[in-house]
């Protein structure tokens, strides 16, 4: 099971008990999967979707508001073959009431590019249109390439997805592609944020996992590969030091240094790979990391004159 079939089932569980999220939430569905059908002059509607999920939460929200549905089968040719699911609704007085008052039908009943306003008034309703725009047409790939998208047939209906997300501070671009509009999310912060708010708290928290992990490991490979290149450099500078007291060693200048130098030279030819730090409390008196340093430079720069 895919990542964007757990995401399904775990909103497809949610069954909120306001009337203005249940309308939210089936406008939501009709205006991503639903199809609008006239033939002799009688309506009728629709619904198309991949998850028997949701399938079954659309046949419910219907049936909450008195409208009768029926559920069929159908195996696409293309692609994986898989099995699609469609609820048909006849265009009774009550089914066509109903998808008014969700904003999917106008009043002469035209299909709506988007609802009206009113349907995404309150945080909740804003969070159940969400919600119904994921199950019915939304993908989340899961790490190590996050993704979320919801697919839109014009760019008018994926902006308005967008703009409701928005208005609780969740963030979805737009993007037109050859045959479809989606309002999209990248970054493992960004659709954990968009997940939470259609109410798919478990998966959001699997991300903000995965978030939290990836971000340890990458401060372990940071410090990691810090700690290597501050190995690297030290190795080097101490080759750097041990050559050029070995000079001053071979020329026999050691002795014409000052007490300080030649300890600090003695030191470091006795202890190759120590600190600076571990060969300055070895100084009598202890001296400091940077005295330390400051001595070596300068035997480093009598050796080379």
């Amino acid at each position: 099971m895919s990542f964007s079939d757990d995401v399904r089932n775990e909103l497809a569980a949610i069954a909120p008990e306001r009337e203005c999220d249940r309308q939210a939430e089936l406008s939501a569905l009709f205006h991503a999967a639903g199809r609008w059908h006239m033939r002799s002059g009688e309506v009728s509607l629709h619904l198309d979707v991949s998850s028997s999920a949701v399938a079954r939460r659309t046949f419910s929200l219907l049936r909450s508001f008195g409208v009768d549905s029926e559920i069929r089968t159908y195996r696409r040719r293309a692609f994986d073959r898989g099995t699609r699911y469609q609820l048909h609704v006849a265009g009774t007085a009550r089914a066509l009431g109903v998808l008014r008052e969700c904003g999917v039908l106008g009043a002469r009943l035209q299909p709506l590019a988007r609802p009206p306003k009113r349907i995404v008034g309150r945080a909740c309703c804003r969070a159940a249109y969400l919600r119904g725009s994921v199950l019915a047409a939304g993908s989340v790939s899961a790490p190590p390439s996050p993704h979320l998208e919801v697919r839109a047939e014009t760019k008018e209906a994926a902006e308005f997805v967008a703009e409701t997300a928005a208005q609780e501070d969740v963030a979805l671009d737009v993007r037109e592609r050859r045959d479809h509009v989606v309002a999209y999310a990248k970054g493992l912060e960004r659709i954990a944020e968009a997940l939470a708010l259609a109410g798919a708290s478990d998966a959001a928290l699997v991300l903000d996992e995965g978030a939290v992990v990836g971000e340890t490991k990458a401060r372990a490979n940071r410090l990691t590969n810090a700690d290597h290149a501050n190995l690297v450099r030290t190795s080097r500078a101490a080759h750097a030091q041990l050559e050029a007291l070995q000079r001053l060693q071979r020329d026999g200048c050691l002795d014409e240094l000052s007490p300080r130098l030649r300890e600090t030279a003695e030191l470091r030819l006795g202890h190759p790979s120590l600190p600076l730090r571990e060969l300055g409390l070895k100084c009598r008196p202890t001296a400091s990391k940077a005295a330390v340093h400051r001595r070596l430079q300068k035997l480093i720069q009598l050796a080379e004159t």
